[in-house]
């Protein structure tokens, strides 16, 4: 039985709404109920940024998570304000590249990926979410890389389309960095 609940935070511009859609979109495909709720700061570009997603086999009926399985931080502001919903045994994906120096609750399991240093070994320090995204997928086993990719594929056409290699490569990164 799927029925995942995860949150993902960041600033504006750090590819947290791609990464709701992408898991959404994912779902749909498959035909899994799903319901992607995005919150946005007062600015775009550096204001904060987070999503909700509900993945699950039953109707969907609220994009309110209030307690979720798993939350994707991709700074440090953001973790303050998610890590207390997280519930306890659920899985906490931090991008050490941004959050350092914190203290990380001890029921939750922390997986520790330096997004932005894979992504600048990979050439493109935008695809620190890809990184993120490559982990949570590894841990959580709800979709696989290629069909994540197969969306991204339909995502990204034109002028983007040079983008799908980069980010399949920063998918499989963030699975190497938790596995």
């Amino acid at each position: 039985m799927i029925n995942e609940k995860v949150i993902i935070a960041g600033f504006g511009g750090q590819g947290v709404m791609l990464m709701g859609q992408l898991l959404s979109y994912a779902a749909t495909e498959k035909k899994i109920n799903t319901l992607w709720f995005p919150s946005y700061g007062p600015e775009t570009r550096g204001g904060t940024a987070n999503c909700s997603v509900t993945i699950s086999d039953s109707y969907v009926n609220s994009p309110v998570i209030s307690t979720p399985d798993s939350i994707i931080i991709m700074n440090k502001p953001s973790l303050a304000k998610f890590q207390p919903k997280l519930k306890a045994g659920g899985h906490l994906f931090l991008n050490t590249s941004l959050v350092t120096d914190v203290e990380c609750r001890e029921d939750v399991i922390v997986h520790e990926i330096p997004a932005n240093e894979i992504a600048a070994e990979l050439g493109n320090v935008k695809v620190s979410n890809m990184v993120v995204l490559g982990a949570y997928l590894a841990i959580t086993k709800l979709f696989t890389e290629e069909e994540v990719l197969d969306i991204l594929k339909k995502k990204f056409t034109g002028s983007k389309a040079n983008l799908i290699e980069v980010n399949r490569k920063a998918l499989e990164a963030g699975r190497k960095a938790v596995l």
